[in-house]
């Protein structure tokens, strides 16, 4: 089951936007696609982005992935449990958010409904 509670990207990313605090994802279909994940490289607190750069990496057996921000802004948090469980991500995709952006700036266009996403990896099938 999608959560309808945020975005979807059509690069596999979920968006979680709250009081002007955006945390990112990657979506469940992302990390069976990954499979297994071995490492995540993350941003540090304070690094600033623009919309489309890439925020960090999420590394599998099979690949390494960039993870690209719809948001600009400033991190504020990242998810340090990651540096030693990056398996929490295939685990619970939906609950384990990467990095957190104080958003500046956001690239709506970007941006598509739990519905649409749904639409959207069934057709890539």
């Amino acid at each position: 089951m999608i959560p309808t509670d945020r975005k979807y990207t059509r690069e596999h990313e979920w968006i979680l936007i709250e009081d002007g605090i955006a945390k990112i994802g990657i979506t469940d279909h992302a990390q069976a696609e990954l499979g297994d994940i071995v490492y995540v490289e993350l941003p540090e607190v304070g690094d600033s982005f623009a919309c489309g750069d890439a925020i960090a990496t999420v590394e599998s057996v099979k690949a390494a992935s960039g993870i690209y921000t719809v948001v600009a802004g400033e991190v504020v948090e990242v998810n340090e449990e990651l540096a030693d469980a990056p398996e929490k991500i295939n685990e619970d995709a939906y609950e384990t958010f990467i990095v957190a952006v104080k958003v500046s700036e956001i690239t709506e266009s970007e941006l598509i409904s739990a519905e649409e996403y749904e639409d959207f990896i069934a057709q890539e099938a």
